[in-house]
């Protein structure tokens, strides 16, 4: 049995609309709005956004196996891609362009293939809860979803909200597999339903935080400043950190809002237009001092100091850089929230 359109809408999480074309489903975690502000002012940027980070299918249903079928379209600057399906929390198979290949350590720019893809997957008997994650790193279109004839489906909604911003590793560079993202370990430990504005290379940009969602989050996390320090000098990086967060906060001023300092990455040591990497934090913490629901979380320490943790040797983590960097996120959040 095929799911159409609203069967697909009611169990995605993660998604702000749907789309249908030709019996295909696309599900897009920016609104019309936010896109066009990429449209406008970044086309890079703009194709990012319709990757499907943070998406997911999330439904109980006594089907014993599941099709899936997808086409792919760019989301990043990588070309691999991963559908995580889990039943009961237990991971049943992966949709992707690379198993079976033995990857190098620095996998994250190679060549993979493309094109169409489909595979099913068992789930076993009785009822269960599935779970798939959607791809970080691509655009994805479902061309079928299909379950048992006569089977049901019935949405699982997370009550709370997690609102995520942030740049490349927001996004999820350079986790192999999307259930390893940081967002999702965090979702999965609040209850939370993740709504991921990552894109890969962003700083700062006060005019996207202006661009209120039409739901209320529970908890946000902000991650920018990497790129800033890169790219900008500490004047503008002042003005759009202030901005940034004086929207947010004045978006959502019921939410818990996390800023998130920069990882530490390895040229580090590198003096910029900015000036140092360990300033970015000052500045942040700077920025936020006065809006009271705005916590600082330090994360120069949350994955290994060690380029083993990182898919390119310096700046994204892998999925052993990913586990620290959620293990540490919780450790920190947990008490504040």
């Amino acid at each position: 049995m095929k799911l159409n359109l609203e069967q697909i809408k009611a169990i995605a999480t993660g998604a702000v609309r749907a789309e249908e074309a030709n019996g295909a489903v696309r599900l897009y975690r920016f609104t019309k709005e936010q896109e066009e502000l990429y449209r406008v002012s970044n086309p890079d940027f703009y194709e990012k956004s319709f990757a499907a980070a943070g998406i997911k299918l999330y439904f109980r249903t006594d089907s014993t196996k599941l099709k899936l079928k997808v086409s792919l379209s760019r989301g990043s600057s990588r070309q691999y891609f991963s559908v995580d399906v889990l039943a009961d929390g237990k991971v049943v198979g992966y949709l992707d362009n690379f198993s079976g290949l033995t990857l190098p350590k620095e996998y994250a720019k190679i060549e993979f293939p493309d094109g169409i893809l489909e595979k099913e997957f068992g789930l076993g008997e009785g009822i269960k809860e599935v779970c798939v994650h959607l791809p970080w790193s691509r655009g994805i279109v479902i061309e079928e979803l299909s379950i048992d004839d006569g089977a049901f489906t019935e949405a699982v909604k997370p009550r709370k909200k997690l609102l995520v911003y942030g740049d490349s590793i927001t996004q999820g560079y350079d986790a192999l597999r999307p259930s390893e993202r940081y967002p999702a370990k965090l979702a999965d430990v609040l209850g939370a339903e993740e709504l991921n504005k990552g894109i890969g290379g962003e700083v700062f940009r006060p005019e996207l935080a202006a661009l209120k969602d039409d739901f209320s989050p529970d908890y946000i996390t902000v991650a920018y400043g990497t790129n800033d320090w890169g790219r900008v000098d500490r004047e503008t990086f002042r003005k759009n950190c202030c901005g940034f967060y004086t929207a947010l906060s004045q978006n959502y001023p019921e939410a818990k809002i996390f800023a998130i300092t920069p990882i530490w990455r390895k040229d580090w040591e590198t003096e910029t237009a900015f000036g140092s990497f360990a300033d970015v934090e000052k500045e942040i913490r700077d920025a936020v001092k006065d809006l009271k629901n705005v916590t600082v979380i330090s994360g120069i320490d949350f994955v290994p100091k060690d380029e083993n943790y990182f898919s390119d040797l310096y700046l994204h983590p892998n999925d052993e850089g990913f586990a620290y960097y959620f293990a540490n996120l919780w450790k920190a959040v947990q008490d504040k929230i």
